[in-house]
């Protein structure tokens, strides 16, 4: 039945439900809530935290800034490791990881743009700095996409700060991306360096933002025509024009090209939105708008990409970075001016509804740790990306916050 109401109505019936969930832990933890003020009392806690027992209604508004400050300090406190760098997870695994590094100058941003605090300013040098010592001395990766990934977040490193070594570095990341792309199967570039017959949405949806970012910075019209290519030739091979499912990857076996059409993550949902935004702003084709919000309208009801309303749990590994990377260019769509009210109020109401999920559900407090799924309790241990997509989501409410968006 509840595939023929309109996202309003699902989503309203899905908020009663998590409504009487709520009330359910509000009873259980009333005698230890009250253990926990007298101990609190007692002490100030350096990061300003909500009560869990007085957490989502109608009337209880979530002070979204005040969580962004918590799970950010929480975030670098717990992971930090060596050389501004941090850790796999929050039990002791100090192995460094490249790609989701790349995200935590994402958030870094974030925060920064959200409080003009300049503390995030060194610890955004300290990080990028710090992945290339702990990479070899070099940005150079075997995987594309973790290239693409840190070439995004230092042109928003770079745009945020005006710091021209940020602007390099994301310069050197697309020159070394640029490599893998060849004809093989019409175009497109390879997910790794040393697999020339795959390529995937994570190493095409990515590099088309970032040369639209890099055409932006510089003005130089390379970028915006590879940006260009990207996007005809991913949307040829790995979108669904039906629906604007984005599918995994294409590859060439035995000569002939498999696509993984089974395969259908959030993210990538979320770099091909913001792929085709981009490409809109920048040359008003209203094609581009009306894919980006084909994917997005899709995203919403999907059983591959939500459950109850709720972005679907996707593991902790990679897939626990995945939600946050949607909902980064998810929340871009919201604030685009030109889609109708109805479709951002649908938008609004969805992000909104897995943020207060989130918060009641899939947050744990006062450690701030990120479940990853939204709707349960996280466990002892949880991965850096898990945690990423965390504090991708409240920042993301955050600004809509700001906006005026959120009351």
């Amino acid at each position: 039945m509840l595939m023929y109401l309109n996202i309003h109505t699902r989503l309203q019936y899905y908020k009663n439900l998590m409504m009487k969930y709520t009330i359910y832990k509000r009873m259980k933890y009333v005698s230890l809530i009250a253990l926990t003020i007298l101990i609190i009392s007692c002490s100030e806690d350096p990061i300003p935290l909500r009560d869990p027992s007085t957490t989502v209604g109608e009337d209880t508004p979530i002070e979204w800034n005040a969580v962004a400050d918590s799970i950010q300090e929480a975030t670098y406190t717990i992971y930090l490791g060596s050389e501004g760098t941090f850790v796999t997870d929050n039990q002791g695994d100090a192995t460094f990881q490249y790609w989701p590094n790349a995200h935590v100058l994402h958030i870094l941003v974030d925060g920064y743009l959200r409080t003009d605090d300049g503390s995030y300013v060194p610890k955004m040098k300290a990080l990028v700095r710090g992945i290339r010592s702990k990479n070899g001395g070099t940005y150079s990766n075997v995987f594309n996409d973790d290239m693409l990934w840190l070439g995004n977040s230092t042109m928003r490193a770079y745009n945020a700060t005006n710091d021209e070594e940020y602007l390099d570095v994301a310069k050197f990341l697309w020159d070394d991306v640029l490599e893998s792309y060849s004809d093989v199967m019409g175009g497109g570039i390879a997910w790794k360096k040393d697999t020339p017959f795959s390529k995937n949405a994570v190493s095409n949806g990515p590099a088309i933002i970032l040369g639209m970012r890099l055409y932006d910075a510089t003005g130089e019209e390379k970028y915006l025509n590879r940006a260009k290519e990207l996007y005809e030739w991913q949307k040829e091979h790995l979108v669904n024009p039906e629906n604007g499912i984005v599918w995994d990857n294409i590859k060439l076996v035995d000569g002939n090209e498999v696509i993984q059409k089974d395969w259908v993550f959030t993210y990538n949902m979320g770099t091909w939105i913001g792929a085709g935004l981009r490409l809109y702003n920048e040359t008003g084709e209203q094609r581009y708008l009306d894919d980006a919000l084909l994917s997005a309208r899709t995203t919403l009801t999907s059983p591959q990409l939500t459950t109850s309303g709720i972005l679907r749990n996707e593991g902790q590994g990679d897939g626990g970075l995945f939600k946050g990377i949607f909902v980064r260019y998810f929340t871009e769509m919201i604030l685009e001016e030109d889609i109708s009210e109805e479709d951002q109020s649908d938008f609004l109401d969805f992000l909104v509804f897995n943020g207060e999920t989130f918060y009641n559900n899939g947050l744990s407090h006062p450690g701030m740790l990120s479940s990853p799924d939204w709707n349960s309790p996280p466990g002892n241990q949880i991965d850096l990306k898990t945690q990423l997509s965390g504090v991708m989501l409240v920042e993301a409410v955050a600004k809509l916050e700001q906006e005026g968006l959120v009351e």
